[in-house]
This record gives C-alpha cells, structure tokens and sequence, in this order.
C-alpha cells in the first residue's frame, strides 16, 4: 500500500503530490495518506474530480491529537 506522510510537507504541495501518487497506483490499490488533521477538503476533491477514486472505501483514523491516517482507494 503506497503511503504518503504529508505533515512535514508544505500545504500548497500536499494535495499535487497526493494526486500524482494516487494516479500512478494500480486499480485496486490504495492510497494510505498520514496527515496532521482530517483530509475532509481532499476527500470532497477527489470525490468530485477523480472518477477512480472509490470514495464508498474511504476510510480514516485518529491516532493521536494531530495524527490522522486516511486511506483512498482505487478502482
């Protein structure tokens, strides 16, 4: 499962480069994203403008107070 830590990377770059690692994946894979906060705006993005995104799959998990592990698959 490709994963991409975004926290230390800055905000005008996280979502091009998410986007770049989710189009280069298989269908079937899925995207592990490790993010500071809740990606909610990235969901709502890739749900309107992806069409391989399976956005039913979407999954995401706290796992501490800035700590938050999302997982996009891909159809």
């Amino acid at each position: 499962m490709p994963t991409v830590d975004v926290r230390e990377i800055p905000p005008p770059e996280r979502h091009p480069m998410i986007h770049q690692t989710f189009e280069d994946m298989d269908s079937g894979e899925t995207l592990e994203i490790v993010n500071d906060h809740e990606p909610k705006p990235l969901f709502y993005e890739m749900q309107a403008e992806v069409e391989s995104f399976d956005a039913d799959g979407y999954e995401v998990e706290r796992e501490g107070d800035r700590t938050f592990v999302a997982r996009f698959p891909k159809r």
